[in-house]
């Protein structure tokens, strides 16, 4: 039997895998490697909590393939001649992959697949990681969609379900070529292991993800349509990381809950659903309009006054030592867990780019780094829609209050008191608000701020002044 390289990367999966499909349907034994070559990603190699998370969906992925009778094989970049050089010494006739979106990496692979076409090698991607390709949906003046509601539901009229695959109970090894290094040699490990908090709650690799799918379907599910804003509540998939790092497929994750449907669960599920197509959405634009990771999609903002950069008060926000509670929990939510839940990103976001009037980069180099789902698409358009900059953005003027997010979706002060547990003895009207009644929070917690660091009407209205003035 001849051979085909396989080569894995954001997609550490075997079910519903295109490019091992693609392999064994031609009658080629798949060599599985992966290429660890984060300097060719440009200004977005991935962050330390990614690649601690990719350490153990690496892992997973080995296993499963052992469990086949195959392997994954290691191998640090660059990544074209490891490539050319497992094509001759396994002697493949083809490499398969799955796209990636990134525009670093979308220049990268077209490179690489024209250099092994050169070489007379096939050389074929595919898409492992979205309901729709980028370039798919498109206007009717044939040009990219700028705003959501409806990008989506011209989405939703090409509609055509993947089919979903099941990959085989054996996979042939192949003897032939270099082994690949250690996992242990890619680094991708915390030193010292601050990344301990992460994984009671998570676990990586494709089973992690298809329990994490199961333990939603029979939960969070119904109800999903109001509770996913409850940080105070196991509301949302938590399928986040999961579908990054393509231990699962979206088609899958579908298929799985319309499977469930019912009259009880329709609305829940079309909702979740629309967010995937929000993941669709941040895709579309990252491909068509590839600057948006760092600069503002609206050229309007190039004018507006951003606050002086004062690193004493963004080490308190990245360390949750605000003043405000909502937002001190959201960001040590982050620090514990890799994650951060998705209204409490957005009240942390506007607090950073409202209240503290700082642009929205300052976050989302944070996020990139911190967060175990960092995805490039999905962390430029949330932060370019909460800091009103973005395309389909929430407006600048649209400034979350954080004291009366708090009220509204954490009621009784417990997401509060779980991750600023030393105001968990406050009643809960001072959770949201500990400076109305700063003797009580001198006595309950003497090192917490006694003021926020920014007075919240202050802030506001700062930053509706720098928004009047800009227009």
């Amino acid at each position: 039997m001849a051979n085909a390289i396989v080569w894995f990367r954001n997609d550490l999966r075997l079910d519903d895998h295109p490019a091992l499909h693609a392999a064994l349907d031609a009658g080629l034994a798949p060599v599985c490697v992966y290429i660890h070559a984060p300097d060719e990603e440009g200004d977005w190699a991935p962050g330390a909590a990614s690649n601690a998370w990719r350490h153990r969906s690496l892992a997973a992925l080995d296993a499963e393939l052992r469990r086949r009778g195959s392997r994954l094989r290691l191998f640090h970049g660059p990544t074209l001649p490891t490539l050319r050089t497992l094509v001759q010494t396994c002697e493949a006739e083809a490499v398969f992959w799955n796209r990636r979106y990134e525009p670093a990496i979308e220049a990268r692979d077209a490179q690489i697949k024209r250099a092994l076409r050169e070489d007379g090698i096939r050389a074929d991607s595919h898409n492992g990681a979205l309901l729709f390709e980028p370039w798919e949906v498109q206007t009717g003046q044939e040009g990219p969609y700028k705003v959501f509601t409806p990008f989506w539901r011209k989405a939703l009229t090409q509609w055509q379900p993947e089919t979903s695959w099941t990959a085989p109970r054996t996979i042939a090894d192949v003897a032939d070529g270099p082994g690949g290094v250690p996992l242990g040699d890619l680094r991708l490990t915390a030193r010292p292991a601050w990344d301990a908090g992460f994984w009671p709650m998570w676990t990586p690799g494709e089973a992690g993800a298809h329990e994490a799918l199961e333990v939603f379907e029979d939960g969070a599910l119904r109800g999903y349509r109001s509770g996913r804003d409850r940080p105070d509540q196991a509301g949302t998939s938590r399928l986040s990381p999961h579908l990054h790092f393509g231990e699962i497929a979206p088609w899958r994750v579908v298929a799985r809950l319309e499977s469930a449907r019912t009259a009880g669960t329709a609305a829940d599920i079309d909702a979740y659903v629309r967010e995937l197509g929000w993941r669709e959405f941040a895709h579309h634009l990252l491909h068509h309009f590839p600057r948006t990771p760092t600069e503002d999609f609206n050229p309007k903002f190039a004018r507006f006054a951003w606050a002086r950069r004062d690193p004493r008060r963004i080490e308190a926000w990245r360390r949750g030592r605000t003043g405000v509670p909502i937002v001190d929990a959201g960001m040590r939510e982050l620090w514990h867990l890799g994650w951060m839940h998705n209204r409490v990103r957005m009240i942390v976001g506007s607090w950073l780019c409202k209240h503290m009037r700082l642009h929205w980069t300052e976050g989302s180099r944070w996020f990139w780094d911190t967060l175990v789902d960092a995805d490039l698409a999905n962390n430029s358009l949330g932060w370019q829609w909460i800091g009103g900059t973005g395309a389909d953005a929430s407006p600048y003027f649209r400034i979350f209050n954080p004291v009366t997010q708090a009220e509204k979706f954490d009621p009784h002060g417990d997401y509060i008191a779980s991750w600023v547990p030393e105001l968990a003895d406050l009643p809960v009207p001072l959770r949201f608000a500990p400076w109305r009644d700063p003797d009580r929070l001198a006595a309950v917690a003497p090192d917490y701020p006694r003021v926020p660091i920014v007075d919240l009407d202050f802030g506001r209205q700062a930053a509706l002044a720098a928004y009047t003035d800009m227009r």
